[in-house]
């Protein structure tokens, strides 16, 4: 299992009514994710932490160059699997992502300020760092972002390219516990658009910028947290959420 990554990563903005002939396309130079099941998709649901003032919010809003956040990250078709501590951090147009495996219990527990000792020393400093931001920036849950994902991998030639779909992106404030999974979530991005990424370990091939350009795909700063928390202040603001 990778712990660490280190690659460019690019998102676009692109019509539902365009993803079939897109992703026909597609087919021609790259294969289905593994894990993506029968129906063509799996699904994400992940809880993102933030600072008390948002930091992690208004940074990725003012445009900063140098950002990180936290989050945990879990896959509802795979029950038997393990919940993922991430921390995610872009340097300019590089993502680095840096990762522990463990249970949900524990990713709860690390993320609100226990600290852990693990046996192998990449992990333990994961765990650290994790540890410093919660307790120095005073992390604390904020939204859980959940939507379907279909994903692609480059065949040999393209090693490392992956390129992913995501689609119905929704988010709830309130309920943070994840393994809730029928918790009532409001849509959090157009339900006819997806977000698509294009993640890369040097470069994007010449064929895919290509076969983007031909249909017509925008480039977009969208961050899915973003979108959660943007919505839900809409709807508190309306006073179509309450507060107590």
């Amino acid at each position: 299992m990778i712990k660490r990554f280190n690659r460019y990563e690019i998102k676009y903005t692109v019509l539902a009514s365009q993803l079939r002939r897109l992703i026909a396309d597609l087919n021609l130079n790259m294969d289905r994710d593994p894990y993506v099941s029968g129906a063509g998709f799996y699904r994400i649901s992940s809880l993102y932490f933030d600072t008390p003032g948002l930091d992690c919010y208004w940074n990725k809003l003012d445009g900063l160059l140098f950002r990180r956040k936290l989050r945990i990250r879990i896959y509802p078709d795979r029950p038997e699997g393990p919940a993922f501590v991430e921390i995610k951090q872009r340097v300019n147009r590089t993502v680095q992502k840096r990762r522990l495996a463990m249970s949900l219990k524990d990713a709860y527990s690390l993320c609100t300020g226990k600290s852990f000792q693990l046996s192998e020393a990449d992990d333990q400093a994961v765990a650290d760092e994790v540890h410093y931001l919660v307790t120095s920036l005073r992390l604390s849950p904020k939204n859980v972002i959940s939507y379907n994902r279909q994903a692609f991998v480059g065949r040999f030639v393209d090693a490392g390219l992956r390129l992913t779909f995501d689609t119905m992106i929704k988010a709830r404030w309130a309920g943070f516990d994840l393994e809730q999974q029928s918790r009532k979530m409001m849509l959090a991005y157009p339900p006819d658009q997806a977000v698509m990424e294009v993640k890369a370990n040097e470069r994007v091939p010449h064929w895919l910028v290509n076969t983007l350009a031909r249909h017509q795909c925008t480039l977009t700063r969208v961050s899915k947290y973003c979108q959660g928390i943007a919505q839900i202040q809409r709807r508190l603001h309306s006073g179509r959420i309450q507060t107590g």
